[in-house]
């Protein structure tokens, strides 16, 4: 185990992590809010520097991130841990953990793999990448010198300071607003909505392209009034450009009492960001439904035919509409 990057030694042996806003302060043989970062003799240590517990080959239309070179392939990674304990998470499995476990390996053999398997990027996924920071900031860095991308899906609940240092080797990010009440990010989901906020800001200046999803949870996230927040904010601070998808819920972890989010409610909230004078926004979760396409945000041309996670049809050429010539957004999109 190594020493983490971001902490401040206190007095009497303790330490605060720095990595998140969560800040923990930790007593010696104390481990912070996302269970991965423990304090060991004074210092802050990553139980999961070497330890990762899924990798997989996933269509890069799962993160999802649906602007960046559509129909390849993206080598996803994670270890355990979270900094938020969201009741309604679907990989509670792994994200909520009482014992660190995973394959031990290393980033250079993680990016050895993703440039064998073909893949066009690496993905930080399943788990929130920022509990892992030193780990998958080794794989971006190392990822780079192949000419491979690495992209993260992501919380948002990271540190200023770690996020610049991260900015220069991160392609680009879907990153979550779960909902627009202060009072169910601080109650429900366990952080501060701010917080979230400002790392979207953040991560559009530093240049990283930038997606957002919003899981619509039934009673809890899919008011009017907060769609219509959630669609103005990314309009007018991170830019019409910025691709917006908005996900049906199905029960989970400590939600199922609750019914999977009608479909009727997914598509009201699609047309509210669309009226927003978002260029793209999408519906998830919902295998053919007319929300997964692609269409031209000038004369709206169908430009990109999607069933789930797969392309059916692509009719962009050179990144453009074929009927009016307008570009279209992202990274790798010719």
């Amino acid at each position: 185990m190594k020493k983490t990057l971001y902490y401040e030694k206190l007095e009497r042996s303790r330490v605060r992590c720095t990595l998140c806003p969560h800040r923990c302060v930790l007593k010696e043989g104390a481990i912070g809010k996302c269970s991965v970062r423990q304090n060991l003799g004074g210092d802050l240590v990553s139980l999961v520097r070497d330890r990762v517990i899924a990798e997989h080959v996933d269509p890069i239309e799962k993160k999802p991130l649906f602007h960046v070179h559509p129909g390849s392939r993206s080598y996803s990674v994670a270890t355990v841990g979270c900094n938020f304990s969201c009741p309604f998470c679907q990989n509670h499995d792994i994200s909520f953990v009482d014992t660190v476990r995973g394959t031990r390996t290393t980033a250079a053999e993680i990016v050895e793999r993703a440039r064998l398997s073909g893949c066009r990027t690496i993905a930080c996924t399943y788990t929130e990448p920022t509990v892992y920071f030193e780990l998958a900031l080794d794989i971006a860095r190392s990822a780079r010198t192949f000419g491979i991308e690495t992209v993260w899906v992501s919380n948002g609940y990271i540190n200023e300071e770690p996020l610049r240092e991260l900015a220069p080797v991160l392609a680009a990010a879907n990153v979550d607003i779960k909902g627009w009440d202060a009072g169910f990010y601080r109650n429900i989901v366990g952080g501060e909505l701010r917080h979230v906020l400002a790392t979207c800001r953040l991560m559009k200046s530093l240049g990283i392209w930038l997606e957002i999803t919003t899981l619509l949870v039934p009673g809890h996230a899919d008011d009017d009034a907060s769609l219509r927040a959630i669609a103005a904010f990314i309009r007018d601070e991170l830019g019409p450009e910025t691709p917006w998808h908005i996900s049906r819920f199905y029960p989970s972890h400590q939600f199922f009492d609750l019914p999977p989010t009608a479909l009727e409610r997914l598509n009201r909230a699609r047309q509210i960001g669309l009226s927003a004078g978002l260029r793209y926004v999408y519906t998830g979760n919902v295998p053919g439904d007319s929300g997964e396409h692609t269409y031209c945000h000038a004369c709206g041309e169908l430009l990109i035919e999607r069933f789930g996670f797969h392309i059916e049809r692509t009719a962009m050429r050179d990144g453009h509409c074929p009927a009016c010539g307008a570009a279209v957004d992202g990274l790798g999109m010719a």
